[in-house]
């Protein structure tokens, strides 16, 4: 096995990017800007720039790396290509990633996995998943993302689009269209922007007081009046654990795993989510996943980089 390898996260803002000895040991890791103009036509030159002057300032030849995992917000196809436009990378998409990301490293291998995947692979492998060899992510942020890892390797899906469980219906009788096209998504409630959603609409009926401000409503604020009483954010709450419970039970009742992540800027609410979301699992559960594990992630931003090099690892590194 050689001894150097990258992991390569790509954002809509920015690209992390990792040094790893092929070990396990990150080495170092840094940014760098995500270019989305003209449909996102120099993203991978980029970092193709981004790799091989660290190379050359660290001295590292090709033949000393053993490849470079990328994670991207997309479906992805056979470990390789990128189907379909990517919205938040300015419509940069319908690549063959490995083949040409591969081509302007010199001949460097590289695999390509969905960014939601290759973060649970990365919370399973060094974070608040380690220890279990089959694991559920959850990533409540502007969206909700999920990461399937089974027998310690991420289950990918034949279309790229293993883990969408944003996009799981929860409700049929919802009349507004998710970002996905579709109505009712999980996405729609159980996000960030889902939990503000919620308390909208509970504040358009609720005639007594509240702390919570119709121009400053985020999350956080929703969580914090929640924790200090307010009875209009616990209702909220009430609600948006009852609805990411029973999301959670849908899923476990298909792939049965051991432990539950949860991470995303939702779950710095920290155990007010977790006790929350814990008790309205215990209702809607199938009985034989009743014993499922609850936990944050640990790694934050670092999940997706530590992710890509792991499944690369695991697939160049036999």
């Amino acid at each position: 096995m050689k001894e150097y390898a990258f992991g390569i996260d790509l954002g809509g803002t920015t690209a992390k990017i990792g040094l790893f000895k092929t070990t396990g040991e990150l080495l170092e890791k840094w940014e760098v800007p995500t270019d989305t103009s003209n449909a996102g036509e120099h993203i991978l030159k980029n970092l193709a720039a981004a790799v091989q002057g660290k190379m050359q300032e660290k001295g590292l030849a090709a033949e000393q790396v053993e490849g470079v995992g990328v994670g991207v917000p997309g479906p992805v196809l056979d470990s390789r290509i990128v189907p379909i436009i990517c919205a938040n990378l300015g419509g940069w998409g319908k690549h063959n990633v490995a083949e040409e990301l591969s081509t302007m490293l010199g001949g460097i291998k590289v695999l390509v996995g969905n960014d939601a995947n290759v973060a649970a692979l990365g919370e399973a492998w060094k974070g608040g998943g380690k220890g279990f060899e089959n694991m559920v992510m959850v990533t409540l942020g502007t969206g909700v993302g999920g990461g399937l890892i089974v027998d310690g390797h991420i289950l990918h899906g034949v279309h790229g689009a293993g883990g969408e469980i944003g996009h799981m219906t929860l409700n049929r009788l919802e009349t507004e269209q998710c970002t996905c096209g579709k109505y009712g998504c999980v996405e729609q409630y159980c996000s960030a922007t889902g939990v503000v959603r919620l308390a909208r609409r509970a504040m358009a009926s609720f005639n007594g007081e509240t702390s919570l401000d119709p121009e400053d409503l985020s999350s956080k604020s929703i969580f914090d009046a929640a924790a200090k009483g307010d009875v209009l954010a616990k209702k909220v709450l009430d609600q948006f654990f009852d609805l990411l419970g029973e999301a959670l039970a849908n899923v476990c009742a298909t792939v049965d795993p051991e432990a539950l992540v949860l991470g995303g800027g939702v779950s710095k609410a920290g155990e007010l989510l977790l006790e929350g979301v814990r008790k309205s699992f215990a209702k809607y559960c199938f009985h034989a996943n009743s014993g499922t594990v609850f936990t944050l992630a640990t790694l934050g931003n670092d999940a997706g980089v530590y992710g890509a090099f792991k499944m690369m690892l695991d697939e160049f590194g036999k």
